[in-house]
């Protein structure tokens, strides 16, 4: 006799059910802004999350330059990269990565939240971060997200 009333469900590509979401980074405190659009990008906050599929959604940020960053970090805080070459490690500042490109800080910021596998590079290509507050996903009609109701 089967007991079990009820059946898990495993999401995957053909049963998920992604939605574009748009999300106004202006203001925004920057760590606050990327642990809720990675969570959104994940698809934790859906029913139906399977961690091991690409159940979330695709998420668009807009007006990346006016980022927010609490205390002294404009200063402080340093990005690393390496150029390939020896002694070729390259130190740039949040406010130097920012006035080279805004989009980049927000980008890294959020990446470093993903999963640090195949499936964390595939929900990286589900984000859009655009500086200003236009964007090219009109067609997609986007659900514009308030973070500060969002949990």
């Amino acid at each position: 006799m089967d007991t079990l009333s009820y059946k898990t469900i495993s999401a995957n590509k053909a049963t998920v059910d992604k939605q574009w979401l748009l999300v106004d980074a202006e203001g925004e405190t920057l760590g606050r802004l990327a642990s809720k659009v990675a969570k959104m990008l994940r698809g934790k906050h859906k029913p139906n999350f399977t961690p091991h599929a690409d159940c979330g959604d695709n998420v668009i940020v807009i007006n990346s330059e006016k980022i927010a960053l609490s205390g002294n970090k404009w200063e402080k805080k340093t990005y690393v990269r390496h150029t390939g070459y020896p002694g070729g490690q390259r130190f740039q500042t949040a406010q130097e990565l920012l006035a080279k490109n805004p989009a980049r800080v927000v980008e890294k910021s959020i990446k470093g939240m993903l999963p640090k596998n195949r499936l964390g590079a595939e929900l990286f290509r589900n984000l859009k971060v655009y500086v200003g507050s236009e964007h090219k996903q009109e067609a997609q009609k986007p659900t514009t997200i308030n973070l500060k109701e969002f949990k």
